[in-house]
């Protein structure tokens, strides 16, 4: 049957009804109005069939609300050479004709719409990218100052302890802040925190013991890291506060956008921490203030209160508790070992092995012949001694630059894959949006580089026999297989945790889910201080320990904890829609396309017609 026969038959089946609709309209209703709440304008789902989109096509006010610009739309209802009017003509009503011709009012409410809706999402979006600048520095400030002062892996862990748990408790009440005050709220606290908490790092006095300096630096890390979490709420909430309904595809193009510069900008802080650290440790403190600073006027003079506010009663603790969404459950879990993965040998084992001198010469050699190269001192003695022999040796000895070249390189890498996974790896897999069964998949494939470098560690002769050069080459290899991989899971986890979450009560599920993001850094971070300080043999206390024994004790830790988020993925109830490898299914069955070009339907498994856009949107 040709394409105008069955818009014939649909809108006479519907024309009665349409009628009587378009007689209990005033004037004064057909007029465009502004949108009070964003939130509610960008929660109205689109119509779900051809059939149903035809059928409305007598109001374009209606349409306008339900369709905004930049999602997806049948080909023959909006076609600039004359569907409209074919569509009208179809439909038998002068009247639906006399509204479809005015099309220019109808654009000009649909721009206005999407600019209310969206604006949310930039002013929140710039505010949270330029704090992140900041977020990334305050870790590598720490760092790079505490390994100055000869405090070791497990004691630098102990540092941000803090600042990990902080983040599982945070995560939680956030969201309830969230639901109750809105994410204006919840973002400004989020900067003010920040603020204070680089002002308590100019406390920090050479003078005091170790123990001193731990708990002070422990108690500034943890107020970093409530503002973190606290900040990162609005960031991640307000994408599906601003996605209509059904748009998936779109939701997950949103999510990866954010959290994908988001880490790019985290990279550039890793950068300019280190850089400016090497300079001054006071200058790096006071520019990431200004940053700081910066981003808060937007929050506040821009954004409305009430945006992200549960629109019926509050969850309950024990409702969040509750396993009534399995799904978010089960992710949750997951993604605490998806993340302990990365952060077993990242965020303080691999600066320390960057950092840490080769073993070789240390204690033996004398430092007026002989020059003790980086990361070496002389000492009392007059022999050459580690600068730092809780940090063990056998490392690249890298200036405090270079390291954070090297991290805020992988960061960088990893977020602009993240933004970019959509087009250039679900995409073309025929995977968006994803399920659990892609994520599996990817899962599976995260183990793989931890593992490799693991082996090559222990056996290599580039690692035991020091070959800078070879094991250079090893880990950047190895590094920025992980950084793409890594990013094309979390790309996933961020997409799945949003589209599962429930709308009104977005910032809880939210919040929960990244409870449970934190837990798994801290987990990772504790346990990264443990194995890479106790493993491996002990050369004396001015050389340290062996650090490529315990680097790879520390991936080889990730590489369980990467199988262990796979596992667990499987446990979540979302495999309908199947997995696809480009033209291959591997799970599930297969749908045949005729011809979605010329508008023809879609067989699916049932058996059933389905609209093309709508198996366009899910492929």
């Amino acid at each position: 049957m040709p394409d105008e026969e069955k818009i014939d038959v649909t809108s006479m089946k519907r024309k009665s009804k349409t009628e009587k609709q378009s007689k209990r309209k005033s004037e004064k209703d057909l007029e465009p109005k502004p949108i009070e709440n964003p939130e509610e304008y960008s929660s109205t789902a689109p119509p779900t069939s051809s059939s149903e989109r035809i059928g409305k096509t007598g109001d374009l006010e209606e349409l306008s609300k339900t369709e905004p610009e930049g999602t997806y739309v049948d080909p023959c209802k909006r076609n600039e050479s004359g569907d409209f009017q074919m569509i009208a003509e179809n439909s038998g009503s002068e009247g639906d004709k006399g509204k479809h011709s005015n099309r220019g009012e109808g654009n000009g409410f649909m721009k206005a719409a999407q600019s209310q809706a969206l604006r949310p999402f930039v002013i929140i979006s710039s505010s949270y990218l330029l704090y992140t600048i900041t977020d990334g520095a305050i870790r590598m400030i720490v760092l790079q100052h505490a390994y100055n002062k000869s405090f070791s892996a497990m004691q630098v862990a102990i540092m941000f302890t803090l600042y990990e748990l902080a983040g599982v408790f945070t995560n939680l009440a956030a969201g309830f802040m969230g639901a109750k005050w809105g994410i204006k709220v919840t973002l400004i606290m989020g900067l003010t925190l920040q603020l204070f908490s680089y002002s308590l790092l100019f406390g920090w006095k050479d003078d005091w013991t170790q123990v001193q300096a731990i708990v002070y630096v422990t108690m500034s890390q943890m107020f970093a890291g409530i503002a973190k979490d606290l900040t990162k709420l609005g960031g991640k909430t307000v994408t599906k506060l601003v996605t209509p309904e059904e748009q998936e595809t779109k939701l997950f193009k949103l999510v990866s956008l954010i959290t994908g510069w988001k880490n790019s900008l985290k990279g550039v802080g890793y950068f300019m921490g280190s850089a400016l650290v090497q300079v001054s440790y006071e200058l790096a403190l006071g520019v990431m203030m200004g940053l700081v600073v910066l981003a808060m006027p937007w929050a506040i003079l821009g954004l409305d209160r009430n945006l992200g506010t549960a629109k019926k009663k509050n969850a309950s603790w024990k409702e969040v508790f509750k396993m009534d969404n399995s799904k978010l459950n089960w992710l949750s879990l997951a993604r605490m070992f998806l993340f302990a993965s990365r952060d077993f040998w990242f965020e303080v084992p691999l600066p320390f092995f960057l950092r840490s001198p080769s073993c070789e010469g240390l204690g033996e050699t004398r430092c007026p012949e002989f020059d003790c190269g980086t990361g070496a001192i002389c000492g009392i003695e007059g022999f050459c001694e580690n600068i730092n022999p809780g940090g063990g040796c056998g490392g690249l000895a890298l200036e405090r630059v270079v390291v954070g070249a090297f991290l805020g390189g992988y960061i960088i890498l990893y977020g602009q894959v993240q933004s970019w996974t959509p087009q250039l790896v679900t995409g073309p897999l025929n995977q968006t949006p994803p399920n659990k069964l892609t994520e599996v998949l990817w899962g599976v494939i995260n183990c793989l580089p931890t593992l490799v470098i693991w082996a090559a560690m222990t056996w290599s002769p580039s690692f035991t026999d020091y070959e800078v050069t070879g094991m250079t080459s090893w880990l950047v290899a190895v590094i920025v297989t992980f950084a793409i991989i890594f990013a094309i899971n979390s790309s996933i986890h961020s997409f799945l945790v949003v589209n599962y979450a429930n709308k009104d009560k977005v910032a809880v599920s939210v919040g929960f889910y990244y409870m449970s993001n934190a837990l798994g850094r801290l987990f990772g971070t504790i346990g990264s201080g443990v194995l890479y300080t106790y493993i491996g043999d002990n050369f004396g206390d001015s050389i340290g320990h062996d650090a490529i024994a315990g680097l790879a004790a520390c991936f080889l830790a990730g590489t369980v904890s990467s199988l262990m988020a796979a596992l667990i993925t499987m446990k979540i109830d979302d495999q309908d829609s199947g997995l696809r490898c480009g033209r291959i299914t591997m799970v599930g069955n297969s749908s045949v396309t005729l011809s979605v070009d010329n508008k023809d339907a879609v067989h699916t498994k049932e058996g059933a017609l389905n609209d093309p856009g709508e198996e366009i949107e899910k492929i």
